[in-house]
């Protein structure tokens, strides 16, 4: 769900803006799973933008505090929200760990980066949900390292079902900032994509493994 149709719509302007989200209905993406997509979002590129950076830090932080109180941890997911993370940690004055997909093969073999008690509340920020399988390993590291998730925020979500689903399986409460169906609606409403381009955009989200550009 999204905390704020305000905060989802400007998000979506504001990731447009910087091209961290393009969207291309007549020249689609290939995404690393094979899936064709007239979307690509990479939320990174919102780092290199210090006003749209701070927007992002300071309302994942204020929706936190609103939803959650202060929790103890933030936990970023790597590596996509490393740095997101981070910041927003260092609005909230908390420390900050981070989740890899995997524990090292060497050294301490860590899979959650950092030091956190057993027991400790945690907030998750992630940059961006598509079926949630990712954000939900790094939850799976962290209960296993006997902490208490909170919830998690994310920056931008594609609004699967499969992903709502994967979410209430696991009983972990997801926010985002932004979604697809506001994203749309703002990309139609600054002329960024026609009717026509919304409705192939929406026919895409709705069954998206088995899309047809043509």
């Amino acid at each position: 769900m999204i905390f704020n149709k305000d905060i989802a719509k400007k998000t979506a302007e504001l990731l447009l803006q910087i091209n961290a989200i393009k969207l291309q209905p007549n020249n689609p993406f290939t995404w690393a799973s094979g899936w064709k997509s007239p979307i690509y979002c990479d939320n990174r590129i919102v780092l290199s933008y210090p006003q749209i950076r701070n927007y992002v830090r300071e309302t994942i932080a204020k929706q936190i505090e609103e939803k959650y109180g202060k929790p103890d941890v933030i936990a970023g997911v790597a590596t996509g929200a490393i740095g997101i993370g981070a910041l927003v940690a260092e609005y909230l004055n908390l420390p900050f760990v981070y989740v890899r997909p995997e524990a090292k093969k060497h050294g301490r073999q860590n899979q959650v980066e950092g030091y956190a008690e057993k027991g400790q509340t945690v907030v998750v920020v992630e940059d961006l949900i598509s079926t949630g399988k990712s954000s939900l390993n790094a939850v799976d590291a962290l209960r296993a390292a006997e902490l208490n998730i909170k919830g998690m925020v994310a920056i931008f979500s594609y609004g699967f079902d499969v992903a709502k689903e994967n979410f209430e399986k696991a009983n972990v409460e997801l926010h985002t900032l932004g979604n697809y169906e506001n994203l749309l609606e703002q990309a139609l409403d600054t002329k960024y994509i026609t009717k026509k381009e919304q409705d192939i955009l929406a026919l895409w989200n709705a069954n998206p493994s088995d899309w047809n550009a043509n």
